[in-house]
């Protein structure tokens, strides 16, 4: 089954404009699919590399000599976090022959967790972060309640069954925490990182108290801050940030955290199958982080992000704020009915939102008093969402 990926267009502009491109994303989520796709799409011969494997990194030993004769190419250099060296070596060969589309490079962290990476090619490379397949990216052929309770992994959504897909991303977490951060040069306890992301994923969607999270698992603050940031600095975990904004009410000051992937939020909390999960507590948090982080996906790195919340309860569940500067409002609800609190519309003032939806999994648009539209969540994507930049 073939995936058109909505990154592609913006990795071709990328390597028209810059001499390097770093593709990020977790391990699994297609990187190097989609860069092998370029082979014949764009006017320079592409070589590939992967550090990975023993015979390429050979070649990579001395790159002063190996990559100056393909100068004319598109290197592509596959998971390039596992040598954080080469970024130094880089930046020579990109200021001796600074044309566009000089390199890829492919990793599986982001440039703060990688040692060295976030500065040596600054102003060099452009960063475009390649995510799990999103709900329009595989629509038709899967369905929107299957890509919810699976994810967006290829390997996984394509899985034979419910088991299989649980089984591969089971092995994917224990991969992650046990051997992927230590290649990165980061020193963990693989237990004790398991054990907080089990602790995420029940507190799935609330606000971080990390202070809490320390007294539960009996770890350090420190230690708790820095396990969190690598889970989100490999795309494990979204920190939703609140919007502050002067309206004389005490405000929540926390960041919400999000397990970014549903199929693996399911998996670490043992939901075997879509028919549980609906009659599962957390089904409303699976739902609203889903939702979230479909719109995240689709609109895109040049919008922000946020939710609002005041300390009396009043809430907007995701706040966009567009590339023009609209405010829009959205209120995620697993219903077919669904009612909108007075919080809701309260937040709406108090933000002076331009736009505002209610998003649901299945429902014919219409509206609701103070201008507020109930939509589906594929309308909302795919027919609202390009309108209101």
């Amino acid at each position: 089954m073939f995936f058109e990926r909505h990154s592609t267009p913006l990795l071709h502009y990328y390597l028209q404009h810059f001499p390097a491109v770093v593709l990020l994303g977790s391990r699994q989520v297609g990187k190097t699919t989609l860069a092998k796709s370029l082979e014949g799409k764009i006017a320079r011969t592409v070589v590939y590399l992967d550090l990975e494997r023993p015979s390429d990194w050979e070649k990579l030993r001395h790159p002063e000599v190996f990559l100056p004769p393909l100068q004319d190419h598109c290197v592509i250099i596959d998971e390039v976090q596992s040598h954080p060296s080469l970024f130094s070596v880089l930046r020579p060969l990109i200021d001796e022959h600074r044309v566009p589309g000089r390199f890829v490079l492919l990793g599986s962290a982001a440039p703060s967790v990688i040692r060295g990476a976030s500065e040596t090619l600054s102003g060099r490379v452009a960063y475009l972060e390649l995510s799990p397949l999103s709900l329009p990216e595989v629509s038709p052929q899967v369905s929107q309640m299957e890509h919810w309770f699976r994810g967006g992994y290829p390997e996984v959504l394509l899985s034979v069954d419910d088991a299989l897909a649980q089984e591969r991303l089971q092995q994917f977490v224990r991969t992650f925490a046990e051997r992927e951060l230590a290649g990165l040069g980061q020193v963990v306890s693989a237990p004790q990182l398991l054990r907080l992301w089990q602790m995420l994923a029940h507190v799935h969607g609330q606000t971080t108290n990390v202070q809490d999270l320390g007294n539960s698992l009996g770890m350090s603050s420190k230690t708790i801050n820095r396990y969190l940031d690598l889970l989100e600095g490999g795309f494990m975990t979204r920190r939703l940030q609140p919007w502050f904004v002067n309206v004389g009410k005490r405000l929540t000051k926390s960041a919400k955290t999000y397990l970014r992937d549903s199929g693996m939020l399911h998996t670490l909390l043992r939901i075997p199958s879509l028919e549980n999960l609906i009659g599962h507590p957390v089904c409303g948090a699976s739902w609203e982080g889903y939702v979230i982080e479909q719109i995240i996906r689709t609109a895109g790195p040049r919008w922000g992000f946020y939710f609002y919340r005041t300390q009396q309860g009043a809430e907007i569940d995701l706040l966009l704020l567009s590339p023009s500067g609209k405010k829009v409002a959205v209120e995620v609800k697993f219903s077919s009915a669904p009612q909108v609190s007075k919080g809701f519309y309260l937040s709406l003032e108090d933000v002076k939102c331009d736009h505002a939806f209610v998003v649901v999994p299945d429902s014919s648009l219409y509206q609701k008093p103070k201008n507020v539209t109930v939509c589906s969540l594929k309308s909302f994507l795919l027919e609202e969402l390009p309108t209101l930049g």
